[in-house]
């Protein structure tokens, strides 16, 4: 159907119905102008060069693309779009073919928008003091290494991201990017929930990742706080609650990790010199391993953390490494065997993890396979009870909580 531009008797605010004329309804609308979409299908491959509003109501309006190319491109500040549905972008990643687009441009709006069989979600290049909005957000149904990401920074500052919901894409992105606040989002069964690359200063706060390869990862970045998400069945060889990478400067507060194969994984961080990494009151639970570190990482703090139910609290993966650089206090541990002969709370005695025999796989992988086995226990019973060499100790914590409600 060829559409036709109805204007109101309010000269800001146009009706277009459906068909063919998105376009020119954007070109011939005033800057500041309110373009109302009822339902139907409109052509996408369009380009917003002028503060507009395009609102959709309730999604019935949908904006298709032709399947090359991205489907909506904003390239002026002021833009707001909401209550749309977007699909049907190109496949090339080179091209970055994604459902929104929005270059060099700042104080935009993307609300409420339902936007699927796109490669990429929305793509933000150089994007700032913008509002990322209540958006549901999906890839074409590729395999996960191929999707596109569901949203992606590229320095972009200062921005708001919050209440998306990502579902099969492949990463949420933020790259060379400071200052955003991310928060109350959900992603599910993609590949990095949340990565962050050589950024610095963002909150990320009250989201929700489940079933994802990678929870948060946070690689050569410094800076920021990460508080109240739950990070969920994070499985897999490459899989992990939260990482850090050449981190420096973080806090990570009152976070649970919960049925990952690494719930907190420490790589070299804190990286730059007299900086510290607060890891304080998250709960890291039912995992496979509570904490992994991996290569030179000294002078983290944990501090009234809960450690629960982990085949392993802790893992050292780096023998040539000692962990006891790192500061544990307050802490509550499953496998505390000590005492409060004062009724505290706190331990009479420092609580003190050791590596004995059943640890050998990590250092032969192979081994691995035999975890759990007869033959791991006793071999780890036997070198409690008569140890034939001095154990490893991994970490000391001085004031171990007696109970994980203390913490």
């Amino acid at each position: 159907m060829i559409g036709k531009i109805i204007v109101s008797a309010m000269a800001m605010i146009q009706i277009v119905s459906a068909g063919n004329l998105l376009q020119e309804a954007i070109d011939k609308a005033k800057p500041g102008s309110r373009l109302e979409l009822p339902a139907g299908v409109y052509r996408g491959n369009i380009v917003i060069d002028k503060p507009l509003i395009i609102d959709g109501k309730d999604q019935k309006a949908v904006i298709e693309g032709d399947g090359k190319g991205t489907v909506v491109r904003i390239s002026s500040s002021g833009v707001t779009i909401k209550n749309l549905t977007i699909r049907h972008s190109g496949a090339q990643h080179e091209r970055v073919d994604a459902g929104v687009a929005l270059e060099k441009v700042k104080q935009c709006t993307v609300e409420n928008c339902k936007i699927i069989d796109c490669l990429f979600g929305i793509d933000m290049n150089e994007v700032s003091n913008s509002e990322i909005v209540g958006n549901y957000i999906e890839s074409k149904p590729f395999d996960l290494g191929v999707r596109g990401d569901g949203v992606r920074l590229w320095y972009s500052n200062d921005n708001h991201l919050s209440e998306n919901h990502l579902y099969k894409s492949r990463d949420f992105v933020v790259w060379y990017s400071h200052g955003n606040l991310i928060e109350k989002n959900i992603g599910e069964y993609g590949r990095y929930s949340l990565h962050f690359m050589y950024t610095g200063k963002n909150f990320v706060k009250n989201n929700t990742y489940k079933h994802n390869s990678v929870g948060i990862f946070f690689m050569y970045s410094r800076d920021t706080i990460a508080t109240g998400n739950l990070v969920q069945n994070s499985m897999g060889t490459t899989g992990l609650g939260i990482g850090l990478k050449d981190a420096s400067n973080f806090t990570i507060k009152d976070n649970t990790i919960i049925y990952c194969a690494r719930g907190l994984y420490v790589d070299r961080s804190p990286f730059e010199p007299d900086t510290i990494n607060l890891i304080e009151g998250n709960r890291i639970i039912y995992n496979s391993e509570g904490v992994h570190f991996h290569s030179l990482s000294l002078h983290n703090r944990f501090v009234n953390n809960i450690f629960k139910g982990n085949i392993e609290s802790i893992v050292n993966d780096s023998y040539n490494t000692k962990i006891t650089e790192n500061y544990f206090d307050g802490n509550y541990w499953d496998d505390y065997e000590g005492f409060d002969r004062n009724s505290d709370g706190t331990g009479d005695t420092p609580y003190h993890y050791y590596a004995y025999a059943d640890k050998v796989w990590l250092l032969n992988h192979n081994v691995k396979f035999f975890y759990g086995s007869p033959v791991i226990s006793i071999l780890n019973f036997l070198a409690k009870l008569a140890p034939f060499s001095e154990p490893v100790l991994l970490l000391s914590d001085k004031h171990p909580k007696m109970h994980e409600g203390q913490v």
